[in-house]
């Protein structure tokens, strides 16, 4: 029997239920199996972590659905849709997230979260007009920082494969990461996500960078680290320390 006592924990909590009512939601199939692991959810995951303001609920139900994307845990992802839902995350942002997370985790996993949400956005009503549109009016691109990012990736990687220099010119960097729907800095910060989650620190110097150039704070990429760990696991996190020292680093100097 699937139970989703973490996510209705946390639905509590956006409705500003107590400690003990969450505790209670609690009491389920996984305190019978794993009784500290339920004190550990009870106490600071649920009880600690997602009340940290260091990043609102919002963040972290955004950052947490990339995570679950990434990977591939649909079972409970209905279950965080509606919690981002109610803590204020629109079915465009979520929408849009799956779109872009494609391109960075795998159709696979974006068709498998969609097909998981689908659900959720019948029984809420949520129709077309709620989504964002095919072919927008996209967002200024920032030419200079678009041409350097171009030269790089072309310098290093036209003699492997041009296909790949061309298509995440055309697609993503002069299409994908130009759409309104979501913000910059939410498109940075989900993609980060993305990557810790996969176990990918390499590929965050840029995107962290790019995403406190777009608004993300120290205090919230350090604190969207600590939430992580939760939900990626300590290794994976402990990867992704050494890129954000550095980029935080290079940003004082």
């Amino acid at each position: 029997m699937k139970t989703y006592v973490a996510a209705s924990a946390l639905a509590l909590m956006t409705t500003g239920a107590s400690a003990q009512e969450v505790s209670s939601t609690l009491q389920s199939a996984v305190g019978a199996v794993a009784p500290a692991l339920e004190a550990y959810s009870t106490n600071d995951l649920f009880g600690s972590v997602w009340a940290g303001e260091e990043l609102s609920m919002r963040d972290r139900a955004l950052v947490t659905f990339a995570a679950l994307m990434t990977r591939h845990e649909t079972e409970n992802l209905g279950s965080y849709v509606e919690l981002a839902l109610d803590a204020g995350v629109t079915p465009a942002e979520l929408s849009e997230t799956i779109t872009h997370l494609a391109f960075y985790t795998g159709w696979g996993n974006a068709t498998a979260a969609a097909e998981a949400m689908a659900p959720v956005y019948e029984a809420r009503g949520v129709t077309a007009e709620d989504l964002p549109a095919l072919e927008p009016e996209l967002l200024p691109i920032n030419e200079e920082a678009e041409a350097a990012r171009e030269e790089t990736v072309r310098g290093n990687f036209a003699n492997v494969s041009m296909g790949v220099v061309d298509t995440t010119r055309e697609l993503l960097f002069n299409d994908l990461w130009l759409r309104p729907a979501l913000e910059p800095r939410d498109r940075s910060m989900v993609t980060v996500a993305a990557l810790i989650a996969a176990g990918q620190p390499e590929q965050m110097t840029f995107h962290l960078g790019r995403a406190m150039d777009n608004g993300l704070t120290q205090e919230e990429a350090g604190a969207m680290l600590s939430h992580l760990a939760f939900y990626a696991g300590w290794p994976k996190v402990f990867s992704a320390l050494p890129v954000a020292k550095q980029v935080f680093e290079a940003r004082v100097n």
